[in-house]
């Protein structure tokens, strides 16, 4: 089962409640998206480590419900 955009926002948005988060869906399938998540929790880190973060935050649905998800993270500023 495909996951809805929002879904996908109110999973970051838990986990990283300041985030500005825009959600695209690449190919209308609702399995293939982009995300661009900016939060002050990625302040200092890795871009390696603020991927961690939001799939962390998806709670183990990359794979699953959620088949892609093209991430551009970065702290506001």
């Amino acid at each position: 089962m495909a996951m809805q955009p929002a879904e996908i926002e109110a999973l970051i948005k838990a986990a990283l409640p300041d985030a500005q988060i825009t959600i695209e869906d690449l190919a209308g399938d609702g399995d293939h998206y982009a995300a661009t998540v900016v939060s002050d929790a990625f302040k200092g880190k890795s871009r390696v480590q603020q991927h961690q973060l939001v799939y962390a935050a998806l709670r183990g649905r990359m794979g699953g419900e959620l088949h892609a998800l093209a991430l551009q993270t970065s702290a506001p500023g």
